[in-house]
């Protein structure tokens, strides 16, 4: 158990249209309905108040749980193109989330731990940021990649990573998803999640699955079964 985060809201997006893996939100995993990992380890990194985005009756219908609140999410707000910030952005519009942090915890991503949540709340108040999210590493080779433009080869990077050896190339990393922790108020003001201090914090690959298939849900009942 981590030590009580005040002032903080976790917001646990659950929707129930999925496409790749139908009714995953929902689904058990490892015992338990795969978005509710997400809730445990709010609550268990001592975050107060979790708040679950929904359109899924089961959810919005389920037993009280202390500190945790479903909130009926618009259709709108529930279709396969909406963004996460406009979720974001309709549960602050709304004060759903309050004034203080917010930490994003998507149920795609059931192997994070409260720890690191932790890790995420820690790099956020040491590091004078907007927003923190969690990476793993990533394959370096990516430096190499570009856009064609016609017939004109444009570099993502420094052109001379195109040409270049990959064990020479820098190593880089991707987010994952499983962690953002992100102040409600430049978020209210700005309305958008890229263009401020951005930091990150390292998560290992073996905690980085993302839920996205029934293959993906079978690795992770594995790992889980394994842990």
């Amino acid at each position: 158990m981590m030590a009580s985060q005040g002032g903080i809201v976790a917001l646990v997006p659950a929707r129930g249209g999925s496409k790749g893996l139908p009714g995953k939100c929902v689904r058990p995993l490892h015992g338990v309905p795969l978005y509710q990992h997400a809730v445990n380890h709010a609550l268990a990194a001592g975050i107060g108040r979790v708040v679950i985005s929904t359109d899924i009756d089961s959810i919005l219908d389920s037993p009280a749980q202390t500190g945790v609140s479903p909130v009926r999410r618009p259709a709108a707000l529930a279709q396969d193109a909406t963004p996460m910030i406009d979720v974001l952005l309709h549960h602050l519009d709304t004060g759903d989330l309050g004034d203080g942090l917010v930490v994003l915890l998507q149920p795609t991503s059931p192997l994070r731990t409260p720890a690191d949540i932790d890790a995420g709340l820690s790099r956020f108040r040491d590091g004078g940021y907007d927003l923190v999210m969690s990476v793993c590493e990533g394959d370096r080779s990516v430096l190499k990649w570009g856009m064609a433009h016609g017939g004109r080869f444009q570099s993502l990077n420094d052109p001379a990573y195109t040409f270049a050896n990959r064990q020479s190339l820098p190593a880089v990393v991707r987010p994952n998803g499983a962690v953002y922790v992100i102040d409600s108020g430049w978020l209210r003001h700005h309305r958008r999640l890229d263009g401020g201090r951005t930091g990150c914090f390292l998560m290992p690959a073996g905690r980085s699955h993302d839920i996205d298939t029934q293959a993906d849900f079978d690795r992770c009942t594995d790992l889980l079964a394994k842990s």
